[in-house]
């Protein structure tokens, strides 16, 4: 009886579960944001290397400069 009793007040495994739902929580939560985010990240470098491409064509070559 002394045995069960012990086992009923013991809360380590409740604690345990309690910071195994925290983790899931926050990485559903990193998840999202990481997804919501990402469009816009590929949409910034995109338009970064096409201005790169625009402006590498549009340079002036080295020791070609007119005098």
């Amino acid at each position: 009886m002394q045995q069960i009793l012990a086992f009923l007040k013991n809360n380590k495994g409740a604690t345990a579960i309690e910071y195994g739902l925290i983790a899931a929580l926050i990485a559903v939560a990193a998840m999202t944001a990481m997804s919501n985010l990402g469009g816009s990240i590929k949409n910034t470098f995109a338009t970064v290397g096409k201005k790169m491409d625009d402006s590498a064509t549009t340079a002036p070559t080295a020791g070609t400069s007119k005098q």
